[in-house]
């Protein structure tokens, strides 16, 4: 029987292998974790009201996330992948606001300042400084560490559990002052 399938089985479940599969790749490929959607809803945002700082600090964000996503070979960049990321920006900010502020560029200074603050805006709640202390006592008496020694054990556990809601140096410092 040559030709092309009758309305039987072969066509029907070529059709369907056809239809899923599409549907598994789209959704697959277009599938965005929340955070993204929030990046590009707030860059359609800031074209309209033609927030220029704010546009080049996203699209910069926008491009990093995307460099991650092929670097690390992801279909999607989730959220938890998103907030290391956005915390390397905000470093380089700090970083370049540094060098601004010994060389005397106020001017730069001021804009690194206004695009690492619109960085900040998509990092989840910081915790405070109780909540941190709280945190990093939990995880010393779970890691058992009684010396500076164990530093490194305790700084991988609090900074695990901090989730991207603190600074290493914030967590350091306590974890120190802890462990004398």
């Amino acid at each position: 029987m040559n030709g092309p399938p009758v309305c039987g089985t072969p066509f029907a479940s070529c059709y369907n292998f056809v239809y899923f599969r599409f549907q598994a790749n789209f959704n697959t490929l277009f599938k965005m974790a929340n955070l993204l959607e929030q990046i590009d809803a707030d860059i359609k945002s800031a074209m309209r009201s033609k927030q220029a700082e704010t546009l080049s600090t996203l699209r910069l964000l926008k491009s990093a996330l995307k460099y991650y996503q092929i670097e690390k070979k992801l279909d999607v960049v989730s959220d938890a992948d998103a907030i290391p990321v956005i915390q390397k920006q905000i470093k380089q900010r700090q970083d370049a606001m540094d060098s601004y502020r010994s060389a005397g560029r106020d001017d730069l200074f001021k804009k690194e300042e206004a695009e690492m603050g619109v960085l900040r805006g998509y990092l989840p709640q910081a915790l405070s400084t109780d909540e941190l202390e709280a945190t990093v006592k939990s995880v010393i008496q779970e890691v058992g560490a009684t010396s500076r020694a164990q530093i490194g054990q305790v700084m991988k556990l609090a900074i695990a559990k901090a989730a991207g809601r603190a600074d290493g140096k914030a967590i350091n410092a306590i974890a120190m002052k802890l462990l004398q």
